[in-house]
């Protein structure tokens, strides 16, 4: 049998649990973690404006019951209302995501914009002058 050498297995659950931390630790992971945790209570305010607001607004509009079922054999239905429901709510968050990354980007290209004026970008002619100017200073260190 082979003898387990605990010194070299503490070791390496010791830098598994530092790799680990690390990885946790880093921005992006808990970024991407509060992000889960807004869209899932976002995704709640959502389906309870279509449930509570968008839905009977459908109902006295067109009559149409939007938690409608079409009966099938053997005493099953088809659940067309909780399907339709679940579309209007992907087109509510797809909707609030797309202006949510508009805004992003316009907030980027707009700080984009700024930094590029903030620092301003020589000419050809300033570049071609300061080169002459350090082959003038090595001829006349000579």
């Amino acid at each position: 049998m082979k003898k387990i050498d605990n010194d070299k297995v503490k070791e390496k659950s010791k830098g598994f649990i530092e790799e680990f931390k690390a990885f946790v630790l880093r921005g992006n992971v808990m970024d991407m973690a509060i992000g889960v945790i807004i869209g899932t209570a976002f995704a709640a305010i959502v389906t309870a404006l279509t449930e509570d607001f968008i839905n009977p607004l459908i109902d006295s509009i067109g009559g149409a019951e939007v938690q409608g079922k079409i009966a099938i054999w053997g005493g099953q239905s088809l659940n067309w209302g909780h399907f339709v429901t679940a579309i209007i709510n992907f087109l509510i968050m797809a909707l609030i995501l797309f202006l949510m990354l508009k805004g992003v980007n316009k907030l980027v290209s707009k700080r984009k914009k700024n930094e590029e004026v903030a620092a301003p970008v020589k000419s050809d002619e300033t570049i071609l002058l300061e080169e002459i100017r350090d082959l003038l200073k090595k001829q006349n260190k000579k």
